[in-house]
């Protein structure tokens, strides 16, 4: 098989050199155990990086005609790198393997994910097997990530990024799907297709700084929550009709007070209270909504996910 290897890149420069080393050594090996085919290839996506990532990357493919290299015109996101990268190399190879430039995914992995493709799976997850090396708040926040998104709906494989092969007919099937805010995690699952998991120990980075601090990882979760799901707002008409009853109840309660029991109804208090809380009810509700209708306004302008600057 022609197995190709696809590494979205934002400001890897110091760990690169390391990654293209282990990864041509490992694709070494595996021609020559006839595994797969010399014509086997690792692709390195630029996505708009700020440093020297884009002079590593050229430098690399200078030395070897394994690697090639994406230029993206600028940053656009994690998930559109990758997008670039699958969709502008399925054509040639039977299957693609994407993987993150920290050397954080175990690349000994590839030769498992290899094996389960020839088995007959066309979806292969590298899935993390703990996350005991993890601080606590990134541990808990994962967790909770995982867990609020089944809450909302989502089928997403729990612990899995996006280390993962996708065979040539997943790879057209996922060509289809035409959306910007794009959110892979998601998107793969549905798919269908025959998969399966293989699990692995995740490293510490090489060198560098994580690219998905807390901040990216909420919006990151909000905006898989809003590309798959309409539970949000399904919450928000039950809210609704839940103040709408509870109103009701108030009114009855008011009504009694003053013209059945002759008590003045004094309630500046809870007055107030219910003011602020239906108020910041009616704000929030906004706010998601908001959320669906600027994605929707982002979608029905058609524009590109990615532009390619320079090929190599």
């Amino acid at each position: 098989m022609r197995l190709g290897i696809v590494i979205p890149c934002f400001n890897e420069e110091e760990g690169i050199e390391e990654l293209n080393r282990q990864l041509q050594t490992l694709l070494k090996e595996m021609v020559v155990a006839g595994e797969i085919e010399k014509e086997s290839f690792i692709c390195y996506v630029d996505d708009g990086s700020s440093d020297e990532t884009w002079s590593v990357i050229t430098a690399c493919q200078a030395k070897s005609s394994v690697v090639k290299g994406l230029k993206l015109s600028r940053n656009f996101g994690h998930q559109n790198a990758l997008i670039a990268g699958l969709m502008q190399c399925k054509d040639d190879a039977d299957a693609l393997i994407s993987m993150d430039a920290d050397l954080q995914d175990d690349i000994t992995l590839v030769k498992a994910f290899v094996n389960k493709f020839k088995e007959g799976y066309e979806v292969v997850y590298g899935v993390r097997e703990d996350r005991s090396r993890d601080n606590t708040l990134k541990r808990n926040s994962a967790t909770l990530f995982y867990r609020f998104q089944h809450f909302m709906g989502i089928e997403t494989v729990q612990n899995h990024a996006d280390y993962r092969l996708l065979s040539k007919k997943a790879l057209d099937a996922l060509a289809e799907f035409k959306e910007i805010n794009l959110f892979l995690r998601g998107i793969v699952p549905m798919l269908g297709f025959r998969s399966c998991n293989v699990y692995y120990t995740r490293e510490k980075r090489f060198a560098g700084e994580t690219k998905y601090p807390f901040k990216k990882m909420v919006l990151f979760a909000l905006d898989g929550i809003a590309s798959f799901s309409v539970r949000p707002l399904r919450i928000i008409t039950v809210v609704g009709f839940f103040l709408f009853l509870l109103s009701l109840v108030g009114i009855a309660w008011v009504v009694i007070e003053k013209f059945v029991l002759g008590n003045a109804v004094q309630g500046w208090a809870s007055t107030m209270v219910s003011i602020y809380f239906i108020g910041g009810i009616q704000v929030m509700s906004l706010g998601i909504i908001g959320e669906y209708v600027g994605r929707s306004f982002q979608e029905s302008k058609g524009r590109p996910r990615y532009i390619i600057d320079k090929e190599i």
